[in-house]
């Protein structure tokens, strides 16, 4: 049932989910406080997260696919308790519900893989599985469990739970749910990959081609949203993106026995899938500060709180530029080395390679710009500026704060030190065919990379301290901020959201949701204007939303027989019942 001893692969995440879970129950202990009129409540709310943390350690050493699927219902099961702590709001049962039925259909997705592979083994245990590939063709298998996985994960098209479920669930619970509680689908894709012997060309240009797609629709819906839990849990999608395409380019060069591409592809997603648990949690953290210091998430109400939250905000910003993939920071690192990869894969290929590696690199620098993009809107609109509303903002309590700076600690100490991170993820990178940590150190000096960095970091404190020492003495004076030729300052002449994002959504409305609603002031003496803006997703709606709505009036066409009329119910019952022995008969 478990495998023994442990390996790297397992480890690694096991290390990952205990970093992300611990930060997160000392920081909820803090943001729990808001809520101690419920014992019971929170009493079961802390039970569904130790079991939550035990499952996925026990998915993570479990060799036998009944044994897992048990595990997984039982971290589906904590997890959907989890995202409904506050279950009086409708939105938040609604989003608990939308969680629940997709991760339901990861479950019978998962089954039906499963299934397949013990109908020709006779056997549950995932030692069977090479066996079945070389018995079979273990691509089917494969691309149903990838299947399974991907809507856990949250790749693009099985990401609309993703919007819902983390605003809805408190802070600690999201950013453990965006850090870790997704990973376990792409532990299991990974793990697949150690068991799987297939056309692992094929399987990887189909990861790599839907993780493009994943993180560049991820980053695009994440500009567009007012409310800042819902803006993080699309960049999840991004970053989730960036993982698989890390993955995608290690399949691709096991089916190639190209050692440097699998070595640059899974060390990258490996490593990534570290840095997002890190700089994703802080992030969340950090939007719940802002929510109890402001009783607000709308970003659009928002504004000057880095003078009233500074370690809040200075730790948003921390978590920023990491998350855009900047030096020094720890996204810098793993999109380094997918990016590597990537233009490893391109040299000397056939025309049709190269023209896949250009539109894979395309995407990550899309994604990367994007990303920029939308952490300046945010940052920018939330911490910057004055206050569009009349907010009494306050910083939060140390157990809000000390967790948040030790994850940002080792982000750091990985953007310096990358290579020692590198070593530390070697037992799980050499769990794949043909990749190993002598093959990235060969490929790939970190050392200078980090090198690089920590001079980065060292010209920033030197131009710092410099103008501390000139400006040391001066009389610094301060006053309103200059008005653009307005006499008297107002907030309303700032950006808001929708106006800094406004070119951007006008450049990519194609693709991209977005509902107006004006009403545009007029008369000599006009009256006040309005206008408000909303995103949609366009893939919920194609994909979810529609289908939903054709079933239901197709369903309304029969409510007829629900009259309400007992004799009506049981003449179905009669009708049921000589149905069914007419049925008997004619088997017979």
């Amino acid at each position: 049932m478990f495998s023994q001893p442990l390996n790297g692969l397992s480890l690694w995440f096991m290390a990952i989910f205990t970093i992300v879970f611990a930060c997160g129950a000392v920081y909820g202990t803090g943001y729990m406080k808001h809520y101690r009129g419920r014992p019971l409540r929170n009493t079961l709310h802390w039970i569904n997260y130790a079991v939550a943390y035990i499952s996925m350690m026990l998915l993570c050493v479990v060799e036998n696919s009944i044994t897992f699927l048990v595990c997984w219902e039982i971290m589906a099961l904590s997890s959907f308790f989890l995202v409904i702590y506050e279950s009086e709001k409708p939105e938040t049962i609604k989003a608990g519900i939308n969680f629940f039925i997709q991760s339901h259909i990861s479950v019978v997705l998962l089954t039906a893989g499963f299934m397949m592979i013990a109908a020709k083994t006779g056997s549950y245990s995932f030692s069977a599985i090479p066996r079945y590939c070389v018995e079979n063709n273990g691509m089917a298998a494969f691309l149903l469990l990838f299947a399974g996985f991907a809507v856990k994960a949250g790749f693009v098209p099985f990401h609309t739970w993703l919007p819902y479920a983390h605003p809805a669930a408190p802070a600690h619970i999201s950013g453990v749910m965006s850090g870790v509680i997704i990973k376990i689908g792409i532990f299991g894709i990974l793990r697949m990959i150690t068991w799987f012997s297939i056309d692992f060309v094929t399987a990887g240009a189909i990861i790599l081609a839907v993780s493009a797609i994943s993180g560049l629709y991820g980053v695009m819906m994440a500009i567009l949203q007012h409310n800042l839990k819902k803006l993080l849990a699309y960049h999840s999608i991004e970053n989730i993106g960036i993982i698989g395409m890390g993955i995608g380019l290690g399949c691709i060069g096991v089916g190639n026995g190209n050692a440097v591409l699998a070595t640059l592809g899974f060390a990258g997603a490996l490593l990534h899938t570290l840095n997002h648990a890190l700089f994703k949690s802080v992030l969340f953290f950090c939007s719940g500060n802002v929510y109890h210091g402001t009783h607000t998430l709308d970003i659009e109400k928002l504004g000057g709180l880095a003078k009233k939250m500074p370690w809040t905000a200075g730790l948003f910003l921390i978590a920023s530029i990491a998350i855009c993939g900047l030096p020094p920071m720890n996204g810098f690192i793993s999109e380094f080395l997918i990016y590597s990869g990537l233009f490893g894969w391109m040299q000397g290929a056939e025309p049709g390679v190269t023209t896949g590696a250009v539109f894979s690199i395309l995407a990550l620098v899309m994604i990367g710009g994007l990303a920029i993009l939308c952490f300046t809107k945010a940052f920018g609109i939330i911490f910057l500026g004055t206050p569009r509303t009349e907010i009494d903002a306050h910083e939060m309590e140390p157990c809000r704060i000390i967790p948040l700076v030790f994850e940002a600690m080792i982000m750091l100490s990985i953007g310096i030190f990358p290579g020692f991170y590198a070593k530390l993820a070697g037992s799980a990178l050499e769990c794949f065919p043909f990749a190993s940590t002598s093959a990235l150190a060969a490929t790939t000096d970190l050392t200078i990379v980090g090198l690089a960095g920590l001079i980065f970091l060292l010209l920033i404190g030197f131009i710092y301290v410099a103008k501390s020492r000139h400006n040391a003495g001066r009389q610094v004076s301060e006053g309103p901020t200059w008005g653009c030729g307005y006499t008297e300052g107002t907030p309303r002449i700032q950006y808001t959201a929708t106006s800094f994002v406004k070119t951007y959504v006008q450049l990519f409305s194609f693709v991209l949701g977005n509902k107006k609603e004006q009403k545009l002031p007029s008369g000599i003496f006009p009256t006040e204007g309005h206008f408000e803006s909303e995103s949609y997703d366009k893939l919920e709606t194609g994909l979810i939303n529609k289908p939903l709505g054709a079933y239901r009036s197709l369903m309304d066409k029969f409510s007829f027989l629900q009259n309400g009329k007992m004799q009506f119910y049981v003449l179905y019952g009669i009708i049921f019942i000589v149905f069914t022995l007419i049925l008997t008969l004619l088997i017979r």
